[in-house]
This record gives structure tokens, C-alpha cells and sequence, in this order.
């Protein structure tokens, strides 16, 4: 797929546990590790949104976009 999601790199650099930013996400470890595999089809703008959110980054810091 193209979109590559580096949710796990801000995670890391912003030292939180997927069982901390799921709990303050209010979705389950399971759904959270999901996107942070980029196996998930879509995101709604409202989860995205709360990501920024709770990592206090920019949609682009967590998305990126390379041609196949």
C-alpha cells in the first residue's frame, strides 16, 4: 500500500505504551494496533484528529505518502 503509517516511530519518540494511548483514545489495544501496523483500510478524520491530539504532532508526522 502507499500510505505508510509511522504511528509506532511518534509513539516511540513520544515514550507512550499502546495500552496508554489507546486508553486515552478510548479504543481497544487490539483496533490501535491495527493502524500502528497500517493494516487498517481507512481512519476516520475524528481518530486521526485525537492522535494529533494525544501526540501533539501533525497528521503528516503520522502518514506518508511513496509510490508503489
Amino acid at each position: 500500500m502507499p500510505i505508510i503509517v509511522n504511528l509506532d516511530v511518534v509513539m516511540a519518540q513520544r515514550k507512550i505504551r499502546s495500552k496508554d494511548l489507546a486508553h486515552q483514545l478510548g479504543i481497544t489495544e487490539a483496533n490501535l494496533s491495527i493502524l500502528k501496523t497500517g493494516k487498517a483500510k481507512a481512519m476516520r478524520f475524528t481518530t486521526l484528529e485525537a492522535l494529533c491530539e494525544a501526540l501533539e504532532c501533525q497528521p503528516g508526522d503520522l502518514l506518508e505518502y511513496t509510490k508503489s
